[in-house]
């Protein structure tokens, strides 16, 4: 177990006995803000050094496996007894990706000694927004949102009804936050190289493993606070968030088989497939779908998955590499 881990199950601990353990709202931001542009900018400064007509097939790949989780997933989440909006909002969450869950596997693999592609941090842009995409569409084909499910038409008459918000949509989701600032991190390492990023390498790398610490401190606080949720939405969401994840990883895993990626590669694009989204995702659905039960879907992914992946996931998503190697 990497040292960070022990980070967040202090915060769980800290939060299960009540304690007055608490990050200021304002560090919680900055401290994202930080690891969102040093994972940009280390994949930037890698990807400097190849050719991007060779990255294409690695990109299509991971776009693709984005966008069709949700879709895999919602046959799944209907069976469980969630509705058409609850379905669609949790399939995008599982379909993006989270950024914390990779940058906790980069550390692992170093811990390891396990050897990755140094551009994985590409994979994490691109993955963040297809499966919201995915799972918006999935909404509006079912008849959620917009004026064509007030007035009962069917899912694909609602699909055009509902497109007024679409613009406003599109900003959050390939402006919002996340994606601007590891879309920004990559364009400036990939501009500047390692020799011009070389003046701000012992804040965003040296610095990097501590900040992560903080922050898993914090999550760990706040994933506490969700283990309550679990009375509340039953047996069904915590075998789903619990089950889901390692047979996703598996088709993550094979992705990264047929590219020919490395053991360490294998291992990462499993665990982004294999995580949830618990900041990009829950913005984009509340402007999207807002019919869907937002709690449920934050307990699953940040109650749930991500502790999952945290302690027993990333280990076991590197032997599912290794076996493949």
């Amino acid at each position: 177990m990497d040292v960070v881990v022990l980070f967040f199950l202090l915060g769980v601990f800290a939060r299960l006995v009540k304690s007055d353990l608490r990050l200021p709202e304002a560090l919680y931001e900055t401290l994202s803000i930080f690891l969102l542009l040093a994972i940009g900018l280390k994949g930037g400064i890698e990807l400097s050094r190849q050719p991007i007509a060779l990255l294409a097939p690695q990109v299509a790949a991971c776009m693709a496996l984005g966008f069709a989780i949700p879709f895999l997933l919602w046959p799944v989440l209907r069976r469980l007894g969630l509705n058409a909006a609850d379905s669609a909002s949790l399939g995008a969450h599982y379909g993006s990706v989270s950024v914390v869950t990779f940058a906790v596997a980069l550390a692992y693999l170093q811990r390891q000694g396990v050897a990755a592609e140094s551009h994985a941090a590409l994979w994490v842009a691109v993955m963040e927004a297809p499966g919201l995409v995915a799972g918006i569409l999935l909404a509006r084909w079912a008849g959620v949102g917009g004026v064509g499910e007030a007035r009962g038409t069917d899912g694909a008459a609602a699909f055009k009804a509902s497109g007024m918000r679409w613009r406003e949509l599109a900003h959050d989701v390939f402006f919002g936050k996340s994606v601007l600032l590891l879309a920004g991190g990559l364009l400036i390492g990939a501009v500047m190289g390692e020799a011009g990023t070389a003046s701000i390498k012992p804040l965003f790398t040296d610095l990097f493993k501590g900040v992560l610490a903080l922050f898993l401190l914090e999550l760990g606080l706040v994933a506490g606070g969700r283990l309550g949720d679990l009375r509340r939405f039953g047996w069904g969401l915590l075998g789903l968030a619990v089950l889901a994840p390692p047979l996703l990883a598996v088709l993550g895993a094979v992705t990264g088989h047929l590219l020919g990626l490395t053991t360490g590669g294998t291992m990462l694009l499993a665990t982004l497939a294999a995580s949830a989204s618990y900041i990009a995702a829950p913005t984009a659905m509340r402007i999207a779908v807002p019919q869907a039960n937002a709690a449920l879907s934050i307990t699953a992914a940040l109650g749930i998955t991500f502790p999952f992946n945290l302690i027993v996931g990333i280990p076991l998503y590197l032997q599912m590499a290794q076996a493949l190697s």
